[in-house]
């Protein structure tokens, strides 16, 4: 795989480095050429001095035999600039870039551009520490459907989750047992520590939420 990485900065020093270890061609792009420093001695891919959505530049970093394009720096403008290029100009299969401003980062994904809203992401991290049952891991573009971990009743251990499922109204997407995912099969049964995430309509919040917290019925 060829991948053409935009910005070279800590994420695409780090995602050039990561690549290339991996056994993957690389390519980084970056106005300033005090930037690569940040790369170490053992990287083997290329380095391009020059602004990310330039033609030339992203000719010469191997675009167009690309199987990926990423767009890192640490401007929203030029990631999206640059990732537009990539994607309409270049036919770049897999396009991502780093957008800071969650609201752009909606707008582009509609345009096929998938990003990564950093500040986005690390705000859900940090709410997802201090208060999980308020967290969202994904919601559709209409906010109709969303996945979320949601706390529950201790009363819930040693039952099964389609058991679970079946009474809250909601999907079981995976759980997150002993620092790993989970897909939950029919006779999975909750254990204490798990982390549940839960698929369910955005109006059935409350609903589910109620039934997870007064426990399960029996007959």
């Amino acid at each position: 795989m060829h991948v053409v990485i935009m910005g070279c900065g800590r994420v695409g020093s780090s995602l050039g480095q990561e690549l290339d270890a991996r056994g993957h061609s690389v390519s980084i792009i970056d106005q300033d050429p005090v930037a690569f420093r940040k790369l170490s001695s053992t990287f083997g891919g290329h380095t391009i001095a020059g602004v990310g959505f330039d033609r030339d530049r992203l000719i010469e970093a191997g675009i167009e035999r690309a199987d990926a394009f990423a767009a890192v720096s640490s401007g929203d403008n030029s990631n999206i600039i640059s990732a537009r290029v990539a994607r309409e100009n270049f036919k770049v299969p897999k396009v991502i870039a780093r957008i800071y401003d969650p609201r752009r980062a909606e707008i582009y994904q509609r345009l096929g551009i998938e990003t990564v809203a950093s500040v986005a992401w690390t705000t859900r991290q940090m709410v997802h520490s201090i208060m999980p049952e308020k967290v969202e891991d994904w919601h559709d573009d209409t906010d109709t459907v969303v996945m979320a971990p949601l706390l529950f009743s201790l009363d819930w251990i040693g039952e099964r989750t389609s058991a679970m499922a079946s009474q809250t109204g909601a999907r079981i997407a995976f759980v997150t047992r002993l620092g790993s995912a989970v897909l939950p099969t029919a006779d999975t049964v909750v254990q204490e520590g798990d982390k549940i995430h839960f698929l369910f309509q955005t109006d059935a919040r409350d609903a589910v939420v109620s039934a997870l917290a007064n426990g399960p019925k029996h007959g």
